[in-house]
């Protein structure tokens, strides 16, 4: 990857930005793309495009959205403790015990606590975790020292960052899905600087929002830019971990290169031009299989308006929605790569119409 790439990957997946508070997240992309973009558009809900042949009547669409999971606080209690609810899915086990920031009037240093096992009876050890079992105690003594510097509604994110691992591996709390913003914006510079996009082909690389709590920026983004075809890229579940059954979810591999999905929520004739432009530039992909929609931007993709050529693309990650998400560099590169790849095969005459081939 080159350094100036390498450098806003790292330092973007550090960015907070829990669903509904991605503002700091879009400045950033808004000042990367900046560089090679033909034109940058944003919206109410806060969606981001930046934009190669705006004027041009066929469009593509390149969607990674850019919010994460977090907490977003809801009550700080007599003695100060802060408490909160779950933006996005979470896994109740995980937050036990973790450091956190609360992005008050300024960046608030937290730790996730519960009653210790040691003052548990024998039930409540067994019972599941619940969010209201746990609280965020940023050292107040009370109420009103706490909301010095925090109020009901700010975000939290873990403290945890970008770091290299052994090999081209890499782990991150945000690599879902700023990860996927990231490729958006390579496939764009890619298309910019080395060519070969269709004169009459625009490609809109869309940073979009709230896609943790229900697509929602695709959705609106979508309905904006009306698109005839459009890849969604986001990340996939990793199974070459222990205790996996591949013969039960199937096979994808870190570091094998990015997946391509195939199923109803993918157009059939985009998926096969994916499939054509990865041999032709020599790129490695992975067949990820889905029977239904999808939990990504590509669903709310599909179902616009009267309907959008989909295809879903993606990166094998390890551990998704944890503070310790792993993915391979080389993957998220190979992804950019694909992208750019099919962009360059539509032209204004491409039929997305399924039919026998």
């Amino acid at each position: 990857m080159r350094e100036a790439s390498f450098k806003f990957f790292s330092q973007f997946v550090n960015i907070p930005s829990p669903s509904g508070f991605e503002e700091t997240a879009a400045e950033a992309y808004l000042a990367y793309v900046g560089d090679f973009a033909d034109a940058i558009t944003t919206d109410v809900h806060g969606n981001v495009a930046a934009i190669l042949n705006p004027h041009a009547e066929t469009k593509i669409m390149l969607a990674g959205h850019m919010d994460e999971i977090g907490f977003i606080v809801h009550y700080i209690s007599e003695k100060g403790f802060v408490y909160f609810q779950a933006i996005g899915g979470h896994d109740t086990a995980i937050p036990v015990g973790q450091r956190v920031w609360v992005y008050g009037k300024e960046k608030v240093a937290g730790v996730i606590g519960r009653k210790a096992i040691h003052l548990m009876d024998e039930e409540e050890r067994k019972r599941r975790i619940e969010m209201h079992d746990l609280w965020i105690d940023v050292g107040a003594d009370s109420r009103e020292e706490a909301e010095e510097l925090i109020s009901l509604g700010d975000c939290v994110t873990y403290q945890v960052e970008f770091q290299r691992l052994l090999g081209n591996r890499a782990t991150a709390r945000g690599f879902d899905n700023k990860m996927g913003t990231f490729i958006v914006a390579e496939a764009l510079r890619s298309l910019k600087e080395e060519g070969g996009l269709h004169p009459e082909v625009g490609v809109y690389a869309v940073a979009t929002v709230q896609e943790e709590i229900g697509l929602r920026g695709a959705r609106t983004s979508s309905f904006s830019i009306n698109p005839q075809v459009g890849l969604a890229v986001d990340v996939n579940h990793a199974m070459d971990t222990p205790s996996v059954s591949k013969a039960r979810y199937g096979e994808l591999n870190v570091g094998d290169g990015p997946s391509v999905m195939r199923g109803p929520n993918s157009n059939p004739v985009v998926f096969r031009m994916i499939l054509d432009a990865c041999k032709k530039a020599e790129i490695p992909y992975q067949v990820d299989v889905s029977p239904r929609g999808t939990g990504t931007d590509g669903n709310a993709m599909q179902l616009n308006r009267a309907g959008m050529a989909t295809g879903i693309v993606g990166v094998p990650l390890r551990y998704m929605h944890t503070p310790c998400e792993v993915l391979s560099i080389t993957d998220v590169e190979n992804c950019a790569r694909m992208m750019a790849a099919f962009c360059r095969e539509v032209t204004p005459e491409t039929d997305f119409t399924p039919r026998v081939v």
